[in-house]
């Protein structure tokens, strides 16, 4: 069996660095002493943007593919870019593209082809640095409702607990009356109740002296209660 997994798990890794090998060989790259490193992965009907570009590159080319995002923090690691090319790919201008949009504005001396919009309907054909705060406000309210659902949430953890802390404190206090009458009588009558009829009369006829409870040994019941259970006792 152990074998069988590590068969298994090398051949799942070899599909993942054949993947990887495929994604990464189909972009081009070049470098020079003027350009630098210079990575092409247009036209390859890439998903998602390749994880192996170097950091170094100064140039990247990502037109004419099908990226609908570009995930939070990627180009931050770029420091050298000088051109980015994202134009003609389906982007969702939705919350997740908050990333790239601030990206663009705030690196303007980056050469860019601006990238636009393709979805939602409402947004197609926009410029990704043409889109106002406004936006994206659904996306503020969505973080301020989770905010306010996990502080709710809190609060009633917190009354639950300070309910059950002041359950115990009160435990403490309590006390419990045992009434015991001295020779018994009602439960020998429940007692009497319960036995069928021709048992019963047996049973009338013997003479119940011995008491249900000897009461000598009472007040030592009460005592061990009292210091072991916290259990306080009142004698009627």
């Amino acid at each position: 069996m152990k074998t069988e997994n590590r068969m298994i798990s090398g051949v799942s890794i070899a599909v993942i660095l054949l993947l990887v090998r495929d994604v990464w060989s189909s972009c081009s790259h070049s470098t020079s002493p003027s350009s630098g490193v210079s990575v092409n992965c247009s036209s390859q009907d890439l998903h998602i943007i390749p994880d192996s570009i170097p950091p170094n590159t100064t140039e990247l080319y990502l037109q004419h593919n099908l990226l609908l995002t570009v995930p939070p923090g990627l180009f931050d690691s770029f420091l050298k870019l000088r051109v980015v090319n994202l134009s003609e790919n389906p982007f969702h201008c939705g919350c997740n593209i908050q990333y790239l949009r601030a990206w663009l504005l705030k690196n303007r001396d980056v050469n860019t082809a601006s990238p636009t919009c393709s979805l939602p309907p409402s947004l197609a054909h926009r410029t990704i640095t043409g889109l106002s705060e406004t936006e994206f406000s659904s996306c503020v309210r969505n973080c301020c409702s989770a905010a306010g659902y996990n502080l709710v949430l809190a609060f009633l953890l917190c009354g639950v607990l300070g309910l059950l802390l002041w359950s115990l404190f009160l435990a403490k206090d309590l006390s419990f009356t045992l009434g015991i009458g001295e020779k018994h009588g009602s439960l020998r009558a429940e007692s009497l109740r319960s036995l069928k009829p021709k048992h019963r009369a047996k049973v009338k006829n013997t003479t119940l002296e011995t008491p249900l409870l000897d009461m000598d040994i009472l007040p030592q019941i009460i005592d061990t209660l009292h210091k072991r259970h916290n259990i306080k006792l009142k004698e009627i």
